[in-house]
């Protein structure tokens, strides 16, 4: 269940424990606040809610900023659901939000509003006008109005802090391998098929075009991917492009899966293409003919690296 911070929540997911930030990539880090919440709450027979702000908040404060979410909202629901949450609680992130005192946020929004009783967050995580508030503020104010607050350290991998800016270095190195670690799954792009230009199934490749909305563009280059079509859950293996096409006018920004043993229509469908392993960077050839030589090679690379791969 999704739910809108501006809206009543329902009497049933009242009383909840919530799990608080942002939570993009939901990663390894992530995932520890989150079961503290579940468990917490699952000790007190009480709702576990996990809580996100959409936009995130550096979208607002810096519209121009270069796309970088390593999720939409409807991957952290899914996401959430499979950590054992009751419900999402979006706090969308507005004027009215980014001007709120922290103080108001834990008593009117937190306690009143929402009607927690118990909230977990990272050390670190701050909120409220300013960034005024953080651990302490949720729990001296927290002890005004009944909410309890927890907080969870960092988590470490190969003896550094897992976090979103970590992941987003290694998807910018094309070291998809480290991002899955940190992940604990691949580095996935959910989005509708679009229609392109159809130069693929000229060359024997149809690709299906993927628009990269907000997400963070990884490194340019061919791709080792794996895809689930969300309609059918179908799933299948593939390489992929993503860039601008340096062969091709004019220059678009897209994800390109071709998939192996595939034929169908996907105009229209959604769906998610995970990224597995890097190939190589994106290149521009001396005609079609030496392209297609390439993509043979980079299919039999993609086939190779996929063969223990589970679709």
């Amino acid at each position: 269940m999704r739910l809108d911070h501006r809206d009543p929540v329902p009497e049933a997911l009242r009383g909840a424990i919530v799990a608080l930030g942002n939570f993009d990539g939901f990663h390894l880090g992530h995932q520890q606040v989150v079961a503290e919440a579940v468990n917490w709450a699952r000790a007190e027979g009480r709702p576990a809610i996990v809580a996100t702000f959409d936009p995130h908040p550096v979208r607002h404060f810096a519209p121009p900023v270069p796309p970088f979410r390593l999720t939409t909202l409807d991957q952290r629901e899914e996401l959430f659901a499979a950590a054992g949450a009751d419900a999402m609680l979006v706090f969308h992130f507005d004027d009215a939000l980014a001007t709120m005192e922290a103080g108001d946020f834990v008593a009117h929004l937190l306690a009143r509003q929402v009607g927690a009783v118990g909230v977990v967050t990272g050390e670190d995580f701050t909120f409220g006008k300013a960034r005024g508030g953080n651990v302490q503020v949720l729990r001296e104010v927290g002890a005004t109005c009944g909410l309890e607050a927890r907080q969870v350290s960092p988590v470490l991998h190969g003896g550094q802090v897992v976090s979103s800016s970590r992941i987003r270095d290694a998807l910018k190195a094309g070291d998809c391998e480290m991002a899955a670690e940190l992940l604990t799954r691949p580095f996935a792009i959910r989005a509708e098929v679009i229609h392109g230009d159809k130069r693929g199934r000229t060359i024997g490749y149809p690709t299906a075009n993927i628009d990269l909305g907000q997400y963070l563009r990884p490194r340019f280059g061919v791709y080792a991917v794996t895809a689930r079509m969300l309609a059918t859950g179908q799933e299948v293996q593939g390489a992929a492009n993503i860039g601008v096409r340096p062969m091709f006018d004019p220059p678009k920004e897209l994800l390109e899966p071709y998939f192996f043993d595939f034929a169908g229509d996907l105009y229209g469908q959604e769906i998610e293409v995970r990224l597995h392993h890097f190939l190589r960077p994106e290149a521009k050839f001396d005609g079609l003919e030496a392209l297609v030589a390439q993509m043979e090679k980079d299919c039999e690379s993609a086939r190779d690296l996929l063969s223990g791969a589970s679709i």
